[in-house]
């Protein structure tokens, strides 16, 4: 049997240093994009913020929208009712832009707007607050942009998030959350190393990129020639729809890496669990074969590294140091794949430096624990259908089918 752990052993290796040349490919495609001169493409924009509830620092990140360093652009804010906690904040920040001169938004170049797209029926609520928005935006709009609530963009996001759009031949493009501690906490740090895995799973092969729909922009001819509004119908995930848009139209993605985006948040333990398993319930539904290599790669890895950790306490002579070799051989290719990883987002979050710099030894160690996280998502995933987002129980039917059972769950 000890030979059929030398086996496995030996295939992780493998993928690790697969892994290892992805996290340098990673690094040298965010110095090469960073190096890149600043876009004059600035046509007029219309940002999407679908909002609900209070995200920590909402006004704050709410706020960044107003002051992006672009000349011309509005914003749309879109709520599913009146009474949700994020309309004070939002028409306050509306109020504020409308006041004089002294105000601290430049009126000039933004305007703002507010919509209440009433209750989700067979959708997603961000879905439907997102196909009511883009109904309202100005018509001389020619990209739409939209972003999360709980994201906070730099300055200079919406400039860099549009430029690869010059080129007409791009179809859409695209920036990442990566997670940011206010306080820390173990299940805020496993969070961020679950996420950052994704977030490097993005860079230079346009063909295998991904949509995230909290930092995404899309020319508005494309959007309406590809009929996003209706591909969105009855879908949970506004992402997925718009990656399956994309691949069918045969249409790159690119991966802005000046928009990877801060969430500052702590979180809970059943918050960890809540939010990574809706994640991987979506991917099964959307993107089964996303889910079975998962679920497979999950798999592999928990198993034989932690097999191996507990051989070492049975094992003696050659049996023992090779089992040793092989472990130090796949914890330093997957610590290298850390580092580099966090090196390269450490060049675009820059103010958030001294956060990133007490990552660094969660990011060097819990990648080791984040598989178990995701094979438990996996096998969650196989077994139920079922989310709660943003207070909303939802079944997930199909990729194209959602069903609304119950709002304002805790």
């Amino acid at each position: 049997m000890i030979y059929v752990f030398y086996f496995f052993a030996a295939v992780l290796v493998f993928l690790g240093s697969q892994s290892l040349r992805g996290g340098i490919n990673y690094l040298k495609f965010f110095r090469r994009e960073l190096s890149k001169p600043e876009s004059d493409y600035t046509p007029f924009c219309s940002i999407i913020a679908p909002c609900r509830g209070l995200d920590a620092d909402i006004t704050e990140n709410l706020s960044a929208l107003f002051r992006q360093d672009f000349p011309r652009y509005e914003i749309v804010f879109v709520v599913d009712g009146e009474r949700d906690e994020s309309v004070p904040v939002i028409k306050s920040l509306i109020a504020e832009i409308s006041e004089p001169p002294a105000s601290s938004f430049p009126r000039r170049f933004v305007s703002a707007k507010f919509i209440v797209a009433g209750k989700a029926k067979n959708e997603s609520q961000k879905v439907h607050n997102l196909r009511r928005a883009v109904l309202e935006v100005s018509k001389e709009s020619e990209v739409f942009v939209f972003v999360d609530s709980d994201a906070r963009p730099g300055a200079d996001w919406l400039r860099n998030l549009i430029a690869p759009l010059q080129d007409k031949s791009i179809g859409c493009a695209t920036g990442y959350r990566w997670f940011v501690q206010r306080r820390g906490g173990f299940s805020t740090a496993l969070r961020a190393v679950w996420n950052a895995s994704i977030a490097s799973a993005l860079g230079a092969n346009r063909a295998g990129n991904f949509c995230w729909g909290g930092s995404l922009a899309i020319r508005r001819e494309t959007f309406e020639r590809l009929n996003i509004r209706e591909k969105w119908r009855g879908t949970l995930s506004d992402d997925f729809a718009v990656t399956s848009a994309m691949k069918e139209a045969d249409l790159p993605i690119h991966f802005v890496p000046q928009c990877l985006t801060a969430t500052v948040e702590d979180c809970r333990f059943r918050e960890l669990l809540e939010f990574s398993t809706r994640q991987m319930k979506i991917t099964r539904v959307c993107a089964p074969s996303l889910w079975k290599a998962s679920l497979i790669g999950s798999f592999l890895f928990t198993t034989v590294f932690w097999t191996g950790v507990t051989l070492l306490f049975l094992l003696s002579d050659r049996h023992f140091w090779l089992t040793l070799a092989f472990l130090s051989a796949i914890f330093a290719l997957g610590l290298a794949k850390a580092w580099l990883r966090l090196t390269a987002v450490k060049l675009v979050l820059k103010d958030y430096r001294g956060k990133l710099n007490w990552q660094f030894l969660p990011h060097l160690t819990l990648w080791t624990i984040s598989p178990i996280l995701y094979f438990y998502n996996c096998v969650c995933a196989l077994f139920s259908r079922k989310i709660i987002w943003r207070g909303i129980e939802y079944e997930l039917k199909s990729a194209t089918e959602t069903a609304v059972l119950s709002t304002n769950k805790s």
